[in-house]
């Protein structure tokens, strides 16, 4: 990519979509269209068109149009499946008809089976069963993974694929239905200060393991495999290390200084068990995370206190 390339960045104003945004506007970049930025509604196919006819991007980045958390998936599982689905259709075959270069597809851990080897490399993609709580946004995006893989083969089109961990950072939802775990748990118990809550209730046992990317290990991974890496091959994103719900929540509330008691509510699903990133792959190309967790949570905590105020 060069400073005048023409960037479309495709999200639901959701961490991903902003954090890419951001870092090439502060960057230098002339020429960045971001979907909610500029009113783009991927999921409708005549306003894809009419926008790639005009503007012509070049490069791609692909995100979920919705996504959330267990509770969120729970809820919304319809909306997730079709709005994924009508817009990575819309937006990938667009990019091929109008002769963009290249486009990064951005696919989450829960593609992988819920009873997966661990850690979880690329082959282990359709290998069993997903997830319940999250079977409909997986399937969709699973959907997305094959279609690039397809235009690639069919087309010879250069579409390539990342499966991250959960992205955090600066900008996470902190809406306490809609937020992945770290946004609704920060949300969550800051409130809690705030209002002087004696407990807090936490969905699940606990005990689940988790691997989270901080926002700024996922942009520098995103720019450097779209200037740089050009197969098929999926490539895993992930920090290489995980924490249990348990571990994660205690680290939060000892960042945001809450004192009350925390519950966890076992009647709550807990999603699959453990779902870590084998990012070794990444990690030949050049890549690795730097963020360690606790780090990157007290600079989150610290963004959301500036957003509070």
């Amino acid at each position: 990519m060069n400073k005048d390339s023409r960037i479309l960045i495709v999200g639901h104003n959701d961490i991903i979509e902003n954090s890419l945004r951001t870092f090439f506007k502060s960057d230098g970049y002339t020429s960045i269209f971001s979907s909610s930025e500029i009113g783009l509604n991927p999921a409708i196919q005549s306003s894809v068109y009419e926008f790639f006819q005009k503007n012509r991007p070049e490069y791609v980045f692909l995100a979920s149009t919705r996504s959330g958390g267990i509770e969120a998936n729970e809820k919304n599982g319809a909306e997730f499946m079709y709005h994924n689905s009508e817009s990575q259709n819309n937006i990938l075959y667009s990019s091929w008809k109008f002769g963009a270069k290249k486009l990064l597809y951005f696919a989450g851990s829960c593609v992988y089976p819920k009873e997966c080897p661990q850690p979880m490399n690329e082959e282990n993609l359709l290998t069993g069963v997903l997830e319940k709580t999250s079977e409909p946004y997986s399937v969709a995006k699973i959907a997305g993974i094959k279609l690039c893989q397809a235009f690639r083969k069919q087309y010879g089109f250069n579409a390539i694929v990342m499966v991250l961990a959960t992205v955090y950072g600066p900008g996470n939802d902190v809406n306490i239905e809609t937020a992945h775990v770290i946004g609704a748990l920060i949300g969550k118990f800051s409130n809690a200060v705030m209002n002087g809550q004696e407990k807090v209730s936490v969905w699940g046992t606990g005990n689940p393991l988790r691997e989270f990317l901080y926002v700024d290990d996922f942009v520098r991974a995103s720019a450097r495999f779209m200037d740089h890496y050009n197969d098929e091959k999926i490539v895993n994103a992930g920090f290489g290390s995980d924490v249990t719900i348990k571990e994660l929540t205690e680290m939060i509330v000892k960042t945001v200084g809450f004192k009350g008691d925390i519950i966890f509510d076992e009647t709550k699903p807990d999603g699959t068990m453990k779902k870590l990133l084998d990012s070794r792959y990444a990690k030949s190309l050049g890549w690795s995370a730097q963020v360690p967790l606790d780090e990157g949570i007290k600079r989150t905590y610290e963004w959301y206190k500036d957003k509070i105020r």
